[in-house]
């Protein structure tokens, strides 16, 4: 909010200017009731006075009308600008977590907590415009207006105004514990949606439509019962509200009467009395609710401060500098890797990549093959050991260098929901068509984009979803060719391609590793045998190292797979 602070403050200054004109109006209504039963009789001079007076009453609606209306004129212009601008801070946040964050989270659950972490900023200032400022402005100009008849209806409305707000912040922080959770269980309740909505392919083919309905019925089941509990403690408030409403009524007019039957206030002042009495009633009822959605909108909004509080896993050093990548040499030295107390996936793992040196990672199912890429790109940080590329420690460099100076194509690659265009161009935003069309070629993509309706123009749908496996792949291969960083790795990246395919594919990859240091990852050791060296891993260590030839000569676990997978592949 702070730097719209002046804006802020008009919206705020017009308010003000509005509640005054909002207690004077019942003075006139006052002058109003007065004249008419004052008069002896009705003639055509107290027709004057009278219409005079209402003439007064228009005015001062029209100009309240008038500040009211430029106070939400300037609010509809800040506003939407500062929740944009809250979305856009959980936005940058969210994309700053750490893989491990990412992947133990629903993506539906965390867009749900960014979009009611910025419905409650709305929530809260629309309170502060149209309760919570208007209140006191409102209390503290009619507590004035009534010190003037008696001193007892202040005592009655000061007494009034202290326990209401006392019994609702008292009822409010009690209840928040029920509003936290419900809303994590709305958070839990949409996370569930969305993994059954996302893996609709999956209930199908296994038939689990019964199953998902079960699951979803019983969590939505939970958070039907916490909505109900909520909805029924807030009938209690109001009951409760009710009858002090009822209480302080009485109270007030039964000494309004008492004065005026003493001649003490004229009727005028009754009405006064009464009318300014509504009018609390409704400001009052406006705080109860404010503090009411206040404690909501916070219960809404903590899952989102917490993610935005908490301490990112990997960070940049302080002071940390750009990497230079000069040879793309990759030194792993005695590293190790925990995945939580009990799991080791690395165990003293030391591994020189040399500059322009093609290796592939080979070895069963969950040796670390994948988990060394992932501590490349610096989606975890080492537990123990260092990796350094041209004798750069990676944790001592900006993530942003280091993730820019390598292409990764994945096993299974997840594209954007938009063209083909963009996702090709999202390896260099600042390639030209030309560029995106020769990547293309080389990825073999190029003929199957253009066969489509819209080209290079068609969008993927949600997650690359439009296209078959290899041909998300060989887009993913084709920003990857766009990218040309000099570091490239290949985890499982022809996995997807059938065998026409993968011929072409190979032959791309063979343009793009050109002059690059590459990491190979593959269960196909039909596409690793033509790598500088191949390193052998079982539990996370390496067991063996060598080229195609040398490992099919020894008796091992490279052997033993290749006989296993290959059969009677042939050279």
């Amino acid at each position: 909010m702070r730097p719209n602070r002046w804006s802020i403050f008009a919206i705020f200054a017009f308010i003000f200017l509005h509640e005054i004109v909002q207690v004077i109006v019942p003075l006139y209504y006052k002058r109003l009731i007065d004249a008419i039963a004052t008069l002896p009789q009705f003639d055509e001079s107290s027709f004057h006075v009278l219409v005079a007076i209402l003439v007064s009453i228009v005015l001062l609606r029209i100009l309240g009308t008038a500040f009211i209306q430029i106070s939400n004129f300037i609010a509809g212009i800040i506003q939407p600008k500062i929740r944009i601008e809250l979305l856009r801070s959980t936005h940058r946040v969210l994309l700053q977590q750490s893989y491990r964050f990412v992947t133990n989270s629903f993506s539906g659950a965390l867009v749900q907590k960014a979009q009611r972490f910025s419905r409650s900023f709305g929530t809260i200032a629309e309170s502060a415009r149209w309760n919570i400022f208007p209140a006191i402005v409102s209390i503290t100009a009619i507590l004035i207006v009534l010190s003037q008849r008696s001193s007892i209806f202040v005592l009655v409305v000061i007494t009034w105004v202290f326990l209401y707000i006392v019994f609702n912040l008292i009822y409010s922080r009690w209840a928040v514990q029920f509003q936290e959770k419900r809303a994590t269980k709305e958070s839990e309740t949409s996370g569930f949606l969305n993994d059954s909505v996302s893996n609709t392919m999956n209930v199908k083919l296994f038939t689990n439509l019964t199953q998902e309905e079960g699951g979803f019925r019983k969590i939505s089941g939970e958070l039907q019962r916490l909505i109900t509990r909520t909805w029924n403690l807030e009938n209690i408030r109001w009951l409760i509200e009710m009858v002090i409403n009822i209480a302080v009524e009485f109270i007030v007019l039964y000494y309004a009467f008492q004065f005026w039957s003493k001649g003490a206030i004229t009727v005028g002042d009754v009405v006064l009395i009464q009318s300014y009495l509504f009018s609390l009633f409704w400001v009052i009822g406006g705080i109860a609710h404010v503090i009411r959605n206040s404690f909501e909108s916070v219960a809404d909004a903590k899952e989102m401060v917490e993610i935005m509080h908490s301490k990112l896993e990997i960070r940049d050093a302080r002071g940390a500098k750009e990497l230079r990548v000069t040879r793309g040499k990759i030194e792993f030295k005695n590293v190790y890797f925990d995945y939580g107390k009990e799991r080791r996936i690395l165990d003293g793992l030391s591994l020189t990549i040399a500059s322009t040196e093609k290796v592939a990672l080979i070895g069963p199912s969950g040796t670390g093959k994948s988990t060394i890429v992932k501590l490349l790109l610096r989606f975890f940080d080492v537990s123990k050991g260092h990796i350094r590329i041209d004798g750069q420690d990676i944790t001592k460099v900006a993530q942003d260098s280091l993730r820019g100076q390598i292409a990764f194509v994945p096993q299974d690659s997840i594209l954007f929901h938009r063209t083909i265009m963009e996702n090709i161009r999202y390896g260099r935003s600042d390639a030209t068509d030309d560029e995106v069309f020769e990547a293309s070629k080389k990825a073999h993509c190029h003929e199957f984009i253009s066969e489509l309706p819209e080209g290079y123009g068609a969008k993927v749908g949600e997650r690359g979803v439009k296209l078959s496996g290899g041909e998300r792949q060989r887009v993913a291969i084709a920003r990857a060719i766009l990218k040309n960083a000099p570091i490239l790795v290949l985890d499982e990246a022809t996995s997807s391609l059938d065998s026409e395919s993968e011929s072409y594919i190979q032959d791309a990859l063979g343009e793009l590793m050109k002059d690059k240091t590459v990491i190979v990852i593959a269960h196909r050791l039909s596409t690793i045998m033509k790598m500088d060296r191949i390193i052998v891993m079982e539990k996370g260590k390496i067991v063996d190292t060598g080229t195609h030839g040398q490992l099919l000569k020894k008796v091992g676990v490279y052997r033993k797979l290749w006989e296993i997978q290959a059969g009677g592949f042939k050279e």
